[in-house]
């Protein structure tokens, strides 16, 4: 597993792209149709803010625009003695894509003009089929180079396209030429946003990620000024805490560096990046592992894990490694979202993985709650089971935006809705921040923060048992000689039925 994690990081550090700077190193077209076709990227983009300065080398300085810069096409020696027909461009608004192609006397769609549709005069053979808008009659942009006899390489015209309609673009490389032969794509595209280099669905992330700085901020304020006052009640499961706050506030900066830098320079900066995914990534693992383990009543009821221990390990350690891959696949270097396909195959381990986490969770907390009351801590039941509340919400509140999630991006086809997709993964971040709120105030240092610590005294020794193991070998039977009856050994009755135990326990609690 971790050999595999290595190279996927090394890989990516060498096919990482820059920011909205989209990158072409030599593609190759593939057939669609009768027209070959290279997807040159697909962005949300909002129009130029009124009295823009254009000369301004700021990154906001309003301006609005697709640059191409030294887009290049390259053929092989062995076919270049003849003339092309063009190789296009094409840029359009994604509301407009019913203006690209058509077909002849209700025919079969076509993206490429054919000698029967050139006879009607209404395009010209060899060349993409488009309409004008209906909302704006110069789009969509549609412009080309050929191949002159013995050229290998034709270079499209030093352009930017001006983008005065807010709106999903999408830019396609289309020929309609048969006879070229293993044709591949060099240079880069320039997609700018008013605001900066970021892409329109990840702009909002960038606030976003400042306002969750500052509210981790706050909350690691009011959990250290407790730890400091009551730091001689502090016990291990606080640490722990401790640990997850910190990791959340470096994660949380290092996003929000990560998305300005991106936005100012146009470069997205792959070290920052790698940094927060893993920060984020470590923060959810020990997040996921503190939760189970306060399940099973560590720290609280328990001294130690016992047999269990090694198999919490191997979850957590399989859990950041399906997490770390997803995340750094679907990040680093991404501009354009991960294909279904590919983000299914990547998506799917670690949601397996947070259902096995969800199942011992709850399974864990069952059996902790009932040996709590059958012991009668009752200031630890009642914590016990307001922990219970909590994570039993965020669970249903989980899946029902998984399935509201399920919802936007099936009726969401063509990124349409592109300015509210920013809302899907910051829900998860607040989501996060909420149950972490919940905990620290269940567990924020105190003068009496130790009555909710482990204890020898507590009589729990069954909590120590592998709870997973069972005995199948059958008790032997005791006969009455083994017995030895201790006369001062027998539990004083109170007037109510209690226990003279049961009575210590809740005044030690």
């Amino acid at each position: 597993m971790s050999r595999f994690s290595i190279l996927t990081f090394l890989l990516l550090l060498f096919l990482s792209t820059e920011a909205s700077v989209h990158d072409y190193r030599g593609e190759h077209f593939a057939a669609k149709g009768n027209a070959f076709v290279i997807h040159g990227g697909s962005e949300g983009i909002y129009s130029t803010t009124p009295n823009s300065n254009e000369t301004s080398p700021s990154a906001s300085n309003g301006d609005s625009y697709i640059r191409f810069d030294r887009v290049t096409f390259r053929r092989t020696k062995e076919f270049s003695n003849f003339s092309s027909w063009p190789i296009q461009a094409v840029v359009f608004e994604v509301e407009d894509r019913e203006t690209i192609g058509g077909s002849a006397y209700g025919g079969q769609r076509a993206v490429c003009c054919t000698g029967d549709l050139a006879k009607l005069g209404v395009c010209a053979e060899g060349q993409v089929i488009y309409r004008p808008s209906q909302v704006n009659s110069d789009w969509p942009k549609v412009f080309g180079v050929p191949f002159e006899t013995d050229d290998e390489v034709a270079v499209l015209p030093t352009k930017s396209i001006q983008i005065t309609k807010t709106g999903m673009y999408n830019l396609y490389f289309i020929h309609c030429d048969t006879r070229l032969k293993d044709l591949a794509v060099e240079g880069k595209t320039v997609w700018k946003n008013p605001s900066g280099y970021l892409p329109g669905r990840m702009a909002p992330m960038k606030i976003f990620y400042q306002f969750m700085s500052f509210a981790f901020v706050l909350l690691g304020l009011f959990w250290f000024y407790q730890y400091v006052r009551f730091w001689k009640e502090v016990f291990p499961l606080q640490n722990c805490i401790t640990l997850v706050i910190t990791l959340g506030m470096f994660e949380m900066t290092l996003w929000y560096f990560d998305y300005a830098e991106f936005s100012e320079t146009g470069i997205r900066p792959t070290g920052i990046t790698i940094w927060a995914v893993t920060f984020g990534t470590v923060k959810r693992t020990v997040a996921r592992l503190i939760i189970l383990i306060v399940a099973m009543g560590y720290g609280v009821v328990r001294p130690t894990l016992g047999g269990l221990t090694s198999k919490v390990i191997m979850l957590g350690g399989t859990f950041f490694v399906a997490s770390e891959v997803l995340e750094l696949v679907e990040h680093v270097g991404a501009i354009s979202d991960l294909s279904g396909k590919a983000k299914l195959f990547l998506v799917l381990p670690s949601a397996v993985l947070d259902v096995f986490f969800i199942l011992w969770i709850f399974t864990s907390l069952s059996a902790t709650l009932t040996k709590l009351q059958a012991r009668r801590m009752m200031i630890k039941l009642d914590m016990y089971r307001k922990f219970t509340n909590a994570l039993a919400v965020a669970v249903i509140v989980s899946v029902g935006w998984i399935c509201y999630e399920l919802h936007f991006k099936s009726n969401d086809v063509y990124n349409e809705r592109w300015q509210n997709a920013w809302i899907i993964p910051a829900f998860w971040q607040v989501l996060s921040y909420s149950l972490l709120c919940v905990i620290c105030a269940l567990w924020a240092p105190s003068q009496n923060s130790t009555r909710y610590a482990y204890r020898g005294d507590d009589g729990s020794d069954e909590f120590d048992r592998d709870e997973t193991t069972l005995t199948l070998i059958k008790p032997a039977s005791i006969s009455a000689k083994d017995v030895r009856i201790v006369p001062d050994a027998r539990p004083v009755q109170g007037g109510n039925g209690v226990s003279n135990d049961d009575l210590e326990e809740d005044k030690r609690e």
